[in-house]
C-alpha cells in the first residue's frame, strides 16, 4: 500500500481506498470515523475521545468491540431475537445431502439495482458485515454477493440489506462447492474478484475433503473469471493456507499471483501477502489478530490472455 492509502494488487475496477491505521503492538485497527491517526503510535485527535484512546492503549477492548468498531459506519439496526440470536456453529457439513443440489439462480434484476456491474463474490460470507462495508463505499460501481452455508446467517444478513437499503448486496444459502458455477455462469455482468477468507478449517484429515477450496471450485473459479479478473484466499491457519495455496498454484498458466504482475506488491520470504488489500478487515480476522494470530493470504490474477500471447510468439 502506497503512503496515500490506495492499495495495490487489484485491478482498476476494484482499486480501494483505504484509511491511516492506528499501530498498537501489531496490530493495525482502522477508524475512519474518528479521524484518527499514526503509524508507528497513537496520535492524538480532537474527535477521538480521551476514554476511547485509554482502551485501545491498555487493550481493554474484547474482539467483539473491535469488530463493532471497525464496522460502526455501517450503522446496522439490531434485528429481532428471532435473527439476532445466531449462534454460529464452527464447521458445517458441506457434504450433507441437503447441499448436493445447487441452488436456484435468483433474478438478478429482483436482488441488484443494476445487474450488469462488476461482480464480487465472497465464499463463505459468515455474518456478511465486510460485504455490506464494501457495498455501501461502492455503490453504484459494483455488485457484492455472498455464498454462506449457514442458512441464519444468511437470513440475519439479508435482513440488514434491507434495512440499511444496500441495492448491490445479496447473499444467498448454498455450498459454494456445488453452486458457485451455475450462480455465476447466469449473471449478465462481469465477474471480477473472488475472496474466500478465513474459511472452516475442518482440521481432521478425514474431514480435509470437506473444505471448500476443492479443485472443481478452483476451476470454475478460474473459468468464470474476466482477463484480469482477481481471487483473494486467506486464513488464520498456516495448514489450511497452505492448502489453498496448492490448490490456486495449480492454476499457474491462468492464474498468476499478484506479485509476477504488479512489482509494487510485497510479499514475506514465503511469499505471502504483507498487506490486506481490501481496506477492511474480516470479523475472522480481527479475532485472529487480537490472538496474535498471523494472517496468511495470496491473491491471484487471471492472465489467461498474457499465457496465450507467449505461446503464440513462441511458435
Amino acid at each position: 500500500m502506497s503512503r496515500s492509502g490506495i492499495m495495490v494488487g487489484l485491478s482498476p475496477t476494484f482499486r480501494q481506498t483505504s484509511f491511516p491505521s492506528m499501530g498498537l503492538k501489531g496490530f493495525s485497527f482502522r477508524f475512519k470515523h474518528w479521524a484518527c491517526n499514526g503509524y508507528t503510535r497513537m496520535v492524538t485527535s480532537a474527535s477521538c475521545s480521551h476514554q476511547l484512546q485509554l482502551q485501545l492503549q491498555d487493550k481493554q477492548l474484547s474482539s467483539p468491540e473491535l469488530v463493532a468498531l471497525e464496522y460502526a459506519d455501517l450503522n446496522l439496526p439490531l434485528p429481532d431475537k428471532e435473527l439476532g440470536n445466531v449462534r454460529i456453529r464452527q464447521h458445517v457439513n458441506p457434504l450433507k445431502t441437503t447441499f448436493s443440489v445447487p441452488v436456484q439462480v435468483p433474478h438478478w434484476n429482483q436482488v441488484f439495482r443494476d445487474p450488469t456491474l462488476p461482480l464480487m463474490v465472497d465464499i463463505g460470507s459468515g455474518s456478511g458485515r465486510f460485504l455490506m462495508w464494501l457495498g455501501k463505499k461502492n455503490a453504484g460501481v459494483r455488485n457484492y454477493l455472498g455464498l454462506e452455508i449457514r442458512e441464519k446467517l444468511v437470513n440475519r444478513a439479508q435482513y440488514w440489506v434491507k434495512e440499511i437499503n444496500l441495492d448491490n448486496v445479496h447473499f444467498i444459502y448454498a455450498n459454494a462447492t456445488n453452486s458457485f458455477k451455475q450462480v455465476v455462469s447466469n449473471y449478465p455482468g462481469p465477474l471480477m474478484l473472488v475472496s474466500i477468507l478465513c474459511p472452516d478449517p475442518h482440521f481432521k484429515k478425514r474431514h480435509h475433503k470437506r473444505r471448500v477450496v476443492q479443485k472443481p471450485l478452483v476451476d470454475s473459479i478460474a473459468a468464470s473469471l474476466m482477463d484480469g479478473g482477481e481471487v483473494l484466499i486467506q486464513s488464520d491457519v498456516y495448514e489450511v493456507a497452505v492448502d489453498m495455496r496448492f490448490q490456486f498454484d495449480g492454476e499457474s498458466n491462468t492464474l498468476k499471483h499478484i506479485d509476477e504482475v504488479e512489482s509494487s506488491v510485497l510479499c514475506d520470504s514465503e511469499g505471502w501477502l504483507l498487506k490486506n488489500p481490501m481496506g477492511i478487515r474480516t470479523e475472522r480476522e480481527i479475532h485472529a489478530e487480537f490472538e496474535g494470530a498471523k494472517i496468511y493470504r495470496r491473491m491471484y490474477r487471471k492472465c489467461f490472455y498474457q499465457h496465450e500471447a507467449i505461446s503464440s510468439s513462441s511458435i
